[in-house]
């Protein structure tokens, strides 16, 4: 049985957007339907909007969570509203050229991440138009802030968190110095592995200059908290908050990461993580602690910590 394909380079592991049309779609998607972005005059980013592919109840539920008073918008709360969402991978795939895709009704460890990342850009912004949303996910998503094709898509979370953390959009959180080890990664999964990857199936000539991004990103890359120090209380480990993005590392050859979710600090004083699951199917705010979680996969070897 072949690896899903995730939204960041992610092998098989468990856990792990008012209407902007008006009366007619100009291209449809795989089921669920999807469509392409209809002109509306009061909006401003219609250009992105034309790369953009969505369901019409996606940009209801964007418009309907970007309205709603939240005195105080947190992470953790917007999280919480994906909590029994189905878990689907490979909802990005499948699009050449490629498209910026708004899933809402189905989500998988990274794009639960992107997507609350972005509704919560977007509130702390004022914004309150799917448009506003669909820019902040683009730019979490793709290197640089802008799609452009295939390529500028960050594959891997090693990627991802070193384009986001320059441009300001999440920032790591440091733990006591004693509490973490030095990481080396040594990334190459895509192109040994090129044939699960659609557009490289159909696109060979790419397979070198995704090999050539993944060797430049090869090395040491900061530090990570082992897996046991994340039995640690809040107290002991007070820096972390709820709603921090926990990246957990993986020992798996040729990848970086291996899941994503938010940290989320338990009634038990443990952390949790609060994540879109392969073994539940589903968004879920597991019981189970998270050193628990960590220590039934050996290849899990530990977590960083980020905070949009």
């Amino acid at each position: 049985m072949k690896p899903p394909i995730l939204s960041f380079v992610f092998l098989l592991l468990p856990a792990m957007f008012s209407s902007a049309c008006n009366n007619s779609t100009k291209n449809v998607h795989n089921a669920p339907s999807a469509v392409i972005w209809q002109d509306d005059s009061t909006d401003t980013n219609n250009a992105l909007m034309e790369q953009t592919l969505y369901t019409p109840r996606d940009s209801a539920e964007v418009v309907e969570i970007l309205k709603k008073d939240l005195k105080s918008p947190d992470v953790l709360t917007l999280a919480r509203h994906f909590v029994n969402r189905p878990y689907v991978a490979g909802t990005l795939e499948g699009n050449d050229p490629e498209k910026l895709v708004v899933d809402l009704r189905q989500l998988d460890c990274a794009t639960l991440v992107e997507t609350v990342g972005a509704l919560i850009m977007t509130k702390r912004q004022g914004g309150d138009k799917f448009s506003d949303f669909c820019r902040n996910l683009e730019n979490i998503r793709y290197r640089d802030g802008h799609i452009n094709g295939y390529l500028s898509r960050l594959h891997y979370f090693s990627w991802w968190k070193r384009s986001n953390t320059q441009r300001g959009i999440v920032s790591e959180v440091k733990v006591a110095d004693k509490f973490t080890v030095p990481l080396y990664i040594n990334i190459h999964f895509m192109s040994k592995h090129s044939e699960k990857y659609p557009y490289l199936v159909a696109h060979p000539q790419e397979i070198d200059s995704i090999a050539a991004m993944e060797r430049s990103s090869c090395g040491r890359d900061g530090g990570y908290i082992p897996k046991r120090f994340t039995s640690l209380s809040k107290t002991q480990l007070p820096e972390i908050q709820d709603g921090d993005i926990i990246a957990i590392v993986t020992s798996k050859q040729g990848l970086d990461y291996a899941h994503l979710g938010f940290a989320v600090w338990g009634k038990d004083s443990k952390l949790h993580l609060l994540n879109a699951s392969m073994i539940y199917k589903k968004v879920v705010e597991d019981s189970t602690s998270l050193q628990d979680y960590l220590s039934k996969h050996k290849s899990f070897i530990g977590i960083r910590v980020f905070r949009f």
